[in-house]
């Protein structure tokens, strides 16, 4: 029983020193081939068969392999995407302070804070009894100055008064006219109103404060546009220009992406950051967003020409990413570098012939060298590039 379980055990050994000999010495195929043991130990998987047979010609295909099916289309050419990112703050499209020309003290407030205006509407207004007086006296002064010229003038066609005297009474009506328009100027003075439509901030003061010229008494914003600075490498200089699309996603939350125009260029590459200042104009008419809010901007840029092949054509290896192509009826592999990732298409950098056909299905069974039919989608459409 001894000699039977010694005997096995030699054959085993035997047998891990012949796979080793078959694996690490090149001259050990030839010999087994000779004596007909390469054949059945290739068939039980005990060695791994032969790439370069394989790739050998012979009937039927490559090394006596099948014919493999496959659909192949050629590769397109799409420009590659220089995808700029920046982040900017917002501003309202046009915002002003509030503040009064003269000082004094707070009679009205029409307004409340956040209240929407329309131009020209009253946002508040100071005491003006003194304004109002003013301007009384200014009327009453040009008044009596126009009843002296009208005399001088009734009086110079009889010659009871001279030329000068009519000038004098007519320079009195002019000086009038101007002290009654600088009174009214002045009395305006005391109410301030909207100049355009907008939205109004915080009032910082009540009726009835005592302010002083130049005091803001609340911000004015339109906001149905935002403006958006910010600023791209000063290598995409030339390749953007005014009305090129831009993205903006707010930085405050999940919120939809907003669609944009380049609205103005700087005029100069800031020397010190190698940057240009760029504007957009974001649209904000539901008014969801504000002034002073961060964006990140995406502007695309149109690129270098690339290959474009579907995503399924992409397969990895232990030495990275590749595709399979047909050339004159054989798969061949070939080397790619991903540069960029559509919904549709991945552009490549790889070295492909003119009439390459890039495998999209199929690409499980094939083997370098190996034949390949090109056959028709399942939809029955023929694939791109093939021939009759």
């Amino acid at each position: 029983m001894s000699l039977v379980k010694q005997g096995l055990l030699v054959l085993a050994v035997a047998g891990a020193v012949l796979i080793i000999w078959v694996l690490y010495v090149p001259a050990a195929r030839p010999v087994l081939e000779r004596v007909g043991l390469l054949g059945p130990m290739e068939r039980l998987g005990i060695v791994a068969q032969d790439s370069e047979a394989l790739a050998a010609p012979g009937p039927g295909g490559a090394g006596g392999a099948p014919t493999t099916r496959v659909i192949a289309q050629p590769a397109e050419e799409r420009a590659l995407n220089a995808i700029v990112t920046a982040v900017g703050s917002a501003r309202a499209v046009r915002a002003v302070t509030v503040a009064p020309e003269v000082e004094g003290r707070i009679e009205e407030i029409a307004v409340g804070p956040g209240s929407r205006v329309s131009a020209g509407d009253l946002i508040a207004s100071l005491e003006s009894e003194a304004a109002r007086i003013a301007v009384d006296r200014a009327e009453l002064i040009l008044a009596d100055a126009r009843e002296d010229l009208d005399r001088a003038q009734r009086l110079a066609g009889s010659g009871v008064t001279s030329d000068l005297a009519r000038q004098e009474a007519l320079l009195a009506v002019k000086t009038a006219e101007l002290e009654l328009q600088q009174a009214r100027f002045e009395l305006s003075q005391h109410r301030m109103l909207a100049p355009f439509d907008g939205w109004v901030g915080i009032i910082e003061f009540e009726v009835g404060d005592q302010i002083s010229r130049g005091d803001v008494i609340t911000e004015l914003d339109d906001r149905s546009s935002l403006l958006v600075d910010f600023r791209v490498p000063e290598r995409v200089v030339g390749q953007v220009g005014i009305g090129d699309r831009v993205t903006a996603t707010p930085l405050s939350g999940a919120r939809d992406p907003l669609e944009g125009r380049i609205s103005a260029l700087d005029n100069r590459v800031d020397e010190a950051s190698r940057t240009l200042r760029i504007r957009a104009t974001i649209p904000n008419a539901d008014d969801r967003h504000r002034a002073g809010m961060s964006f990140s901007i995406r502007l695309e840029l149109p690129g270098e020409p690339r290959p474009a092949v579907d995503p399924l054509a992409i397969q990895w290896g232990s030495e990275g990413a590749f595709v399979w192509v047909v050339r004159e009826g054989r798969a061949q592999r070939v080397p790619v570098r991903i540069l960029q990732r559509d919904a549709d298409a991945v552009l490549i950098q790889a070295t492909l012939r003119p009439d390459d056909l890039v495998v999209i299905e199929g690409v499980q069974t094939l083997r370098p060298n190996g034949p390949v039919e090109i056959v028709e989608p399942p939809d029955g459409t023929a694939p791109a590039g093939s021939k009759s």
